[in-house]
Parts: structure tokens; C-alpha cells; sequence
């Protein structure tokens, strides 16, 4: 039997939503052992002067405990 754990994060990116959703999702992987998956709870853009600056997601990752 296993015991999930999830955990909200928000990364951030000047390309794209996905590269933000990478970006997050690989820096989660570095510090949580056993990342299992993750949703995208919320899109969110900063717009500098009529321009998207940046693109953020916040997201739920979820990772199993170890035994």
C-alpha cells in the first residue's frame, strides 16, 4: 500500500506555459522524492507595457512517501 502526498507550487517562465509547467515540475523532482504527477491549478500572465512578460502556473504536484 502507498501514501501520496500532494503540494502546491507556482513556477514561472518568459517563454511559455509550458516551459514554466517543465521548469516547475523539474525543480519539484530535485527537492520531493517519487514525484508521481501534477494538474495545473491556475494560469496566470504579468504583462510589462501591452506585452506578456512572464507566465506563471500554479500547480499540485504529487509525490508517494517512502515506506
Amino acid at each position: 500500500m502507498s501514501v501520496a502526498r500532494v503540494t502546491e507550487i507556482i513556477s514561472s517562465s518568459s517563454k511559455s506555459f509550458e516551459d514554466a509547467l517543465e521548469k516547475g515540475i523539474q525543480r519539484a523532482s530535485e527537492t520531493l522524492k517519487n514525484v508521481e504527477g501534477a494538474w495545473v491549478k491556475d494560469q496566470k500572465v504579468v504583462v510589462s507595457n501591452g506585452k506578456i512578460t512572464e507566465y506563471r502556473v500554479v500547480m499540485k504536484v504529487t509525490f508517494v512517501l517512502n515506506d
